[in-house]
């Protein structure tokens, strides 16, 4: 049997100019090779299927093909040709055709303003063979689970996205204050004495903690505001405002999509937002399907 592992493909190549030529030269120049090149090559083809493959023509002019070098021309050329496609294929993904499962980690609130989006149009952007998952991001994004290919996407802020990761940005995000509608505190925009007064619910994603982002801020201020309660999750904030007197400060993405129910206002004080991002492993750069998801979410970031 032949050891595949040892041989070039461009051996087979030359092999497929020799046959076709039966000439040394004409093989050489079609093949941009030195006659002395192409000499050296059909020795090793010789060696490797056990055969001479050309034999000097009975005339003294030229070689002649043997039994096995006419033999080998029809299956050579089609092995060539399949592989020539399959190197000049381009990748593609039809969402509406192909078949893909997607799995994107994500903060909640990430999941509750840009998720709940992308899954409200999905019937409209995919066929039934394209299904979407959405999962808990972990406070450690292990790489093991993309290039296991568990996870496809994550989106998060600029601290949850992983070194090792690709990244584009989907949009700027910034604070706000909430409270309920008909709240006794009134409608006027809160100062700073007035929000630091008011029973606050805290978010605190890695669980437990009564001091956060804000109380980092009201600090360098030399303020602190009184928490009242801290819950893990950002989607619990607006339910919990809305039937209480409690207040709570809130991405503005996430408070927008209840203004039915909260009355939303600038925060008395200058304090950081955040940038939200997709984030991928490498392997996946150029992967057509993922790229189609990274574009889908670019395009309904800024929309």
């Amino acid at each position: 049997m032949i050891d595949l592992r040892g041989i070039d493909l461009n051996l087979l190549v030359s092999l497929d100019a020799l046959l076709e030529e039966s000439n040394v030269t004409r093989a050489a120049e079609r093949l941009h090779l030195t006659q002395p090149a192409v000499s050296t090559q059909l020795a090793r083809l010789r060696q490797i299927f056990g055969d001479p493959l050309l034999i000097p023509a009975p005339s003294g002019r030229g070689m002649a093909r043997s039994v096995r070098g006419t033999e080998l021309m029809a299956p050579l050329k089609a092995a060539l040709t399949q592989l020539e496609a399959v190197v000049r294929q381009q990748p593609s993904f039809d969402p509406f055709a192909d078949t893909r499962r997607f799995t994107i980690a994500g903060s909640d609130q990430a999941v509750a303003v840009l998720g709940f989006r992308l899954m409200q149009s999905w019937a409209t952007r995919a066929g039934p063979n394209v299904q979407l998952a959405f999962v808990a991001a972990e406070q450690s994004t292990s790489v093991e689970r993309f290039e296991r290919g568990e996870r496809d996407l994550l989106i998060g802020s600029e601290r949850m996205v992983p070194a090792w990761a690709k990244a584009r940005k989907l949009y700027d995000e910034r604070f706000v204050f909430v409270q309920r509608k008909g709240h006794p505190r009134g409608v006027a925009p809160p100062d700073l004495d007035a929000y630091c007064a008011l029973d606050h619910v805290l978010v605190s994603t890695s669980g437990g903690s009564f001091f956060g982002f804000m109380d980092e801020h009201l600090q360098a201020l030399g303020r602190a505001r009184r928490v009242a309660l801290s819950v893990q999750h950002f989607t619990l904030v607006p339910e919990l405002v809305a039937l209480t007197e409690y207040v709570s400060t809130m991405p503005s993405r996430l408070a927008a999509r209840y203004r039915d129910t909260l009355d939303i206002f600038d925060l008395p004080f200058e304090a950081r937002g955040f940038t939200m991002f997709a984030a991928w492993h490498p392997r996946s750069q150029l992967d057509p399907a993922s790229v189609w998801l990274r574009e889908t979410l670019v395009d309904m970031a800024g929309n």
